[in-house]
């Protein structure tokens, strides 16, 4: 295999699909793989670890949805999932799951390699598993000693914005729903608003690292489905 080389599977049982991701994404630095299953596609993702995996929700022998949850128990790559669904349900349903992105049928190739570009550059500056200081532009996180600085200066959080913080910037580029969230910062509790407890607080959270809470560089907002901390 050439030093470097991307390697992306394409799960998909339509032909033609496959064809289009293969002549959009496929060139000297990529190398493509395909499956037209969620078995084959399971298996072929565990012997071949790529660096990005493209899904598609509706395949003959289970739910892409099951296969999303299935990559995301053992697999940190990217899952950019395609479906002829445009729902805010399916797509909250897709990111519990697991799944990174989503492109609804019919797509561009320009739209496709655009998407898996940057899946695969916010992939790269993912701070590394044992990481304890989290970085971004001058907003610095210190998971070990619990502080946060911005521009240098100390920004005193509550335990519930902490939470919310490290839960956020530890998947960074990475849609979080609000469930997602919910459990993450609440743990143990089963009953509430997510959405609006989070509106809340996250609020709160932009007033004090945001210089400009309604134009946000790091906690954006993606309507009916959850947050995204930058890039």
């Amino acid at each position: 295999m050439v030093a470097g080389r991307k390697t992306i599977l394409v799960i998909d049982d339509e032909p033609q699909i496959r064809r289009v991701v293969q002549n959009a994404l496929g060139d000297d630095s990529t190398r493509i793989l395909e499956a037209a299953t969620a078995t084959a596609g399971l298996d072929l993702a565990a012997a071949e670890q790529p660096d990005l995996i493209v899904l598609d929700l509706g395949l003959p022998d289970g739910s892409g949805e099951e296969v999303c949850r299935q990559l995301r128990s053992w697999t940190q790559a990217p899952i950019l999932v395609l479906s002829a669904r445009h729902s805010d349900a399916e797509k909250v349903a897709l990111f519990d799951a697991g799944g990174d992105d989503y492109v609804t049928k019919p797509f561009s190739p320009a739209e496709l390699k655009a998407r898996v570009r940057a899946l695969l550059r916010r992939a790269k500056s993912t701070s590394p598993a044992g990481a304890t200081t989290i970085t971004r532009e001058d907003l610095d996180i210190d998971l070990d000693k619990r502080t946060v600085k911005l521009g240098g200066s100390p920004v005193h959080l509550t335990p519930i914005e902490w939470e919310l913080l490290v839960a956020l910037a530890t998947n960074p580029g990475r849609v979080m729903t609000h469930q997602q969230l919910f459990r993450a910062v609440w743990r143990g509790r089963d009953h509430g608003d997510a959405q609006q407890y989070l509106r809340v607080y996250v609020a709160h959270l932009r007033r004090k690292l945001e210089a400009d809470p309604v134009h946000p560089r790091f906690i954006f907002t993606i309507p009916a489905v959850g947050y995204r901390f930058g890039p």
